[in-house]
């Protein structure tokens, strides 16, 4: 009998990650690799949220805190939802963890059987699926094209719906392509799922403040009241306040899910961090004039990245409507010789040879469902996006 469980061979490790981690130990080497792949603001924290984890440490809140979070948090976090969402979320109906990841895996561990279907739109984040097999779920993929937007449409939710159905997994803003769900979308999807009283929806919203071109944010159960109460609303403070080392996410749902996710959650990391859980508190209740200016500078280099991705024959790519990411199509490069004499017969195999030949780290549209594509990050300088997309143009100049 061997050391490992076999619940983990349906699982891999997280491909941005595994890209990250290799393009590190490149310039460990002293190799000048420029890293598009990791989604983390370069933006620092806040300094009045630095100073409030340090407030928070002389005071002595070093200890250990409620399972899923302290009554000052909570609070700080339904009047979030009450003043941003227009949803009314009791302290019992909040949960807060060690990021929005440990809270979607908290929340599909505690409620799927074997068996149990989850519904998820591709491109998609790269945890979503795993978590899911890893709860003994079957994730539904339903592709989303480039020509729908990267979007998931009723009929195409309708048709994906069985009576083994738990869950919808929602991502708007949408890692990795940047695709907004507007109103009447998400009312469109809304109207499907209303048939169905037995699908729960899980909306991950942790890129809500980080929007282009005057954009409006909406989250679907604020846009449809009557499926609040099998709704569970992700969110957290990694992207827009540039806190993604802090680790805290939080969600608001059902009282009874909420219960069951905490039960979860002390059988595994109990508390998150207390002094992280303070820096949120200040980073909810505090000034947010930060945001704005951030997300602009995130806009000018979607700008800046579109027109540089766009002037390489053969790429096209969709204008992201926010978070930070661009997600270009590459089919055209499928089936072209690298040269070396190596076929690109896939975008798994283009990213490798742009991080061989370009030095630059992207992570292959494989990894997020839907090929061919490739996803590359803006959360880094103008400087390094221009050098890095000119690398790229390079390198595909030389396939034959």
């Amino acid at each position: 009998m061997g050391l490992i469980a076999p619940r983990l061979d349906v699982i891999k490790p997280s491909p941005s990650m595994a890209v990250t981690a290799r393009a590190i130990e490149m310039r460990s080497a002293g190799i000048d690799v420029v890293g598009l792949s990791a989604g983390e603001p370069d933006f620092p924290t806040p300094p009045h949220i630095v100073e409030a984890a340090y407030d928070a440490m002389r005071r002595g809140e070093t200890r250990y805190t409620s399972v899923d979070g302290t009554a000052a948090l909570k609070k700080a976090v339904a009047e979030k939802f009450r003043r941003e969402n227009s949803l009314d979320y009791k302290p019992s109906q909040i949960t807060v963890a060690g990021g929005a990841k440990q809270v979607i895996y908290n929340a599909l561990l505690a409620t799927l059987a074997p068996g149990d279907e989850v519904v998820v739109p591709a491109p998609y984040w790269v945890s979503y699926t795993d978590i899911v097999l890893l709860s003994e779920g079957k994730p539904v993929v339903v592709p989303c094209t480039e020509a729908e937007g990267f979007k998931l449409r009723p009929r195409a939710l309708r048709e994906a719906i069985t009576e083994r159905t738990k869950w919808l997994l929602l991502n708007t803003p949408s890692n990795p392509t940047g695709a907004v769900y507007s109103r009447d979308e998400l009312a469109g999807l809304a109207e499907v799922l209303l048939d169905y009283p037995h699908v729960h929806v899980l909306t991950d919203d942790i890129y809500e403040h980080i929007l282009f071109d005057g954009r409006a944010f909406h989250t679907i159960a604020a846009v449809e009241p009557r499926l609040k109460d099998r709704t569970l609303t992700v969110n957290g403070v990694s992207k827009a306040y540039s806190m993604t080392g802090w680790r805290i996410g939080y969600a608001g749902g059902p009282e009874a899910l909420i219960r069951a996710m905490a039960t979860v959650q002390s059988q595994s990391t109990s508390n998150p961090s207390s002094i992280s859980q303070a820096a949120t508190i200040a980073a909810l209740e505090g000034r947010q004039d930060f945001l704005r200016p951030r997300t602009l500078e995130f806009q000018a280099r979607r700008d800046r990245a579109l027109e540089l991705l766009r002037a390489i024959p053969d790429f096209t790519c969709q204008t992201p409507e926010g978070a930070f990411y661009l997600y270009p199509n590459c089919s055209a490069l499928i089936g072209r010789r690298r040269p070396d004499g190596t076929i690109i017969s896939s975008d798994d195999d283009l990213s490798l040879y742009l991080l061989d030949r370009a030095r630059v780290a992207v992570v292959q549209g494989s990894a997020y469902g839907l090929s061919p594509h490739f996803r590359i990050s803006i959360a880094t300088s103008m400087d390094l996006i221009e050098k890095a997309i000119g690398r790229i143009a390079e390198a595909v100049e030389a396939l034959r």
